[in-house]
């Protein structure tokens, strides 16, 4: 029996999933969370098999989440499953550590064969899905962003999404002048100057989403 956790904000989606799973013969749901930290407190819980988390949430974000998931547990196996699917995330979370990545706009029998696969030590794509680096401009901006760290990452998000440096500093458990310092090198990294800048960078790159689409 696989034993999966389920961590993603959208009620209807973890439903969907764990409906999807439990169809399936040796799949089995042994918990759910609406977030990263409930994630990693039930992934400490439950020590799944194969743990499936979106990559955007509120506060901590799924890579945070993966980083910590493996420092508790090296050979922890992860699946990301996100509607953000570009070629720089997808290299993202395989650098992270990640087994696997499923768009969200992928079939729904993907998730069960993502699922199986992870779980015997196999990485898995979702059909169609590349880390193939585009040309160009946006080549460049891909670059930068694969630049930075994985707290830096996050913090990038954050900011993105419109939280203050305090609120960063609250949900990522640092100290605001380290945020402050990070946000500093971010834009540095990234070749911005504006805050809105930065915003129109991280939807253009599906860091996060664009408002009103």
């Amino acid at each position: 029996m696989i034993r999966v956790l389920l961590i993603d904000d959208h009620p209807v989606v973890r439903t969907g999933y764990k409906r999807l799973l439990l169809q399936e013969p040796g799949l089995e749901v042994v918990a759910e969370a609406t977030n990263a930290d409930e994630g990693y407190q039930a992934f400490q819980l439950h020590l799944p098999d194969v743990t499936v988390t979106d990559v955007s949430m509120p506060g901590m974000g799924g890579l945070s989440l993966l980083q910590k998931i493996l420092q508790r547990q090296a050979d922890a196996k992860v699946l990301v499953c996100s509607m953000y699917d570009s070629p720089q995330l997808v290299q993202r979370a395989l650098d992270s550590g990640a087994q696997g990545f499923v768009s969200k706009n992928a079939e729904p029998e993907e998730l069960v064969r993502a699922v199986q696969a992870v779980y015997i030590g196999q990485q898995y794509l979702s059909h169609g899905l590349h880390t193939e680096i585009s040309s160009g401009e946006f080549a460049l901006e891909s670059q930068r962003i694969a630049s930075l760290s994985t707290r830096e990452y996050e913090i990038f998000r954050l900011l993105a999404l419109g939280h203050t440096i305090s609120e960063c500093a609250e949900v990522l458990f640092i100290s605001h002048k380290t945020v402050s310092n990070n946000q500093t090198q971010i834009k540095e990294k990234l070749h911005l100057e504006t805050m809105t800048a930065l915003v129109h960078l991280a939807q253009r790159h599906q860091v996060i989403e664009v408002v009103g689409s």
